[in-house]
């Protein structure tokens, strides 16, 4: 494969898949979209999970590191679609753009990698294993696929395809959805003493919690708690003192931060108004899940996704990123602002992770979802790239 038909294919491919709706859940037509083209760019091996992810492989001529490539085969939805200037599913190039959902996040990466590993692999001749993996249900349930993934795969080292603009990202805050309760007593609202209302207790709640000091860590930031909903119940509350009130926190998490560490300070505050209220009830929880793939297994999770953070100087990040150098376009190393599978692969598992992928962060998610064409080309060179420094780490590490 020359270079050129390396770019060519990869913008084909991603084109394809933008075509190819794949919201969470539903990801089965672009799983198999996936499976065919590895397959025709000469897999060793391609499998699904129970989950519905699709793995490909690739393997070298010798014994070495296996290196694995994720990124989440799952959009969100199309909302406000009148909006939208062109198809959100037209796949197709104009002024240098390719357009449509998941473009960016993160069918551009998806098909980078999937071509990217192939032109490394061609010949064979290396040292270790290159693992491709299109994950499912990343938008709503971040790195707990990847678990099933990292289980089957077991890779020394894990490159995230998340938009990072062509750098390379070396940490991410976690995030955690926080719920907490207060239960009254019901009663007819032409009676409001004869009940006990759920949503003034909220009030009184959420006002001592506006006293919440953000923990600050360097690189990543502030562990920011923000109140993102409240629902009273009944609702509606047709002439009835509400009988409960559920409020919602997205919590933004910083290395060392557990459930425990999050949820205790609110537990504190809970306990301090019950003592100064009898008749205050509260109660503080991380949301739990569970969805059903389309191959009809379970996923299901309990809202906390850790955060990761490599330093500079550690190696494998010292060796990625100048491979990144060497193809030109002033890389730097920076951080994602928003939650990955690396929750996963470095946060739970410890798994020496980078992540690297076309467009800015701002993008996702967005309206008008586009990748450049010239940010897509350089990112299939840089996957293969980085593939080739961390099979070079891999093997000197065995030697």
């Amino acid at each position: 494969m020359t270079k050129e038909q390396l770019h060519e294919k990869t913008v084909a491919l991603c084109g394809r898949l933008i075509q190819t709706p794949s919201y969470s859940g539903e990801e089965r037509a672009v799983a198999e979209l996936i499976a065919g083209e590895m397959r025709a760019l000469g897999y060793d091996e391609v499998r699904f999970d129970a989950c519905g992810s699709v793995i490909g492989c690739l393997r070298g001529s010798r014994p070495g590191a296996r290196v694995l490539l994720d990124g989440h085969i799952d959009t969100v939805p199309v909302q406000e679609r009148e909006r939208w200037s062109f198809d959100p599913f037209c796949g197709t190039v104009e002024d240098g753009k390719l357009r449509g959902r998941g473009a960016s996040d993160m069918k551009g990466a998806v098909a980078a990698m999937i071509v990217g590993a192939a032109y490394f692999a061609e010949n064979r001749d290396f040292a270790g294993e290159i693992y491709v993996a299109g994950a499912v249900y990343e938008e709503l349930f971040e790195g707990i696929s990847a678990r099933r993934i990292s289980e089957a795969v077991q890779p020394d080292y894990v490159v995230i395809g998340e938009a990072s603009d062509l750098n390379l990202k070396i940490g991410q805050r976690g995030r955690a959805e926080i719920v907490v309760e207060t239960v009254g007593k019901p009663a007819h609202s032409s009676n409001p003493e004869k009940g006990v209302n759920a949503v003034k207790k909220m009030m009184k709640l959420l006002a001592a919690l506006e006293d919440y000091k953000p923990r600050h860590q360097e690189h990543l930031g502030v562990a920011i708690q923000e109140l993102t909903d409240i629902i009273s119940y009944p609702y509606p509350g047709a002439s009835v003192v509400p009988q409960r009130c559920v409020a919602t926190f997205d919590r933004r998490l910083l290395v060392g931060d557990t459930p425990e560490s999050v949820l205790s300070p609110i537990q504190a505050v809970i306990d301090r108004l019950r003592a100064e209220d009898s008749q205050f009830s509260a109660k503080v929880y991380l949301r739990e899940e569970s969805r059903t793939c389309y191959t009809g297994e379970t996923i299901a999770a309990r809202r906390f996704f850790p955060a990761w953070l490599y330093g500079e100087n550690d190696d494998f990040v010292v060796n990625c990123f100048e491979a990144l150098q060497e193809l030109g376009g002033d890389p730097i190393l920076t951080h994602y602002s928003f939650c990955t599978n690396g929750s996963h692969y470095a946060g739970e598992a410890g798994i020496p992770t980078v992540g690297y992928g076309p467009m800015p962060e701002s993008l996702a998610h967005t309206i008008d979802e586009y990748v450049l064409v010239s940010q897509l080309k350089r990112a299939a060179e840089g996957y293969a790239a980085l593939i080739a420094a961390l099979l070079r780490m891999g093997s000197e590490r065995t030697t």
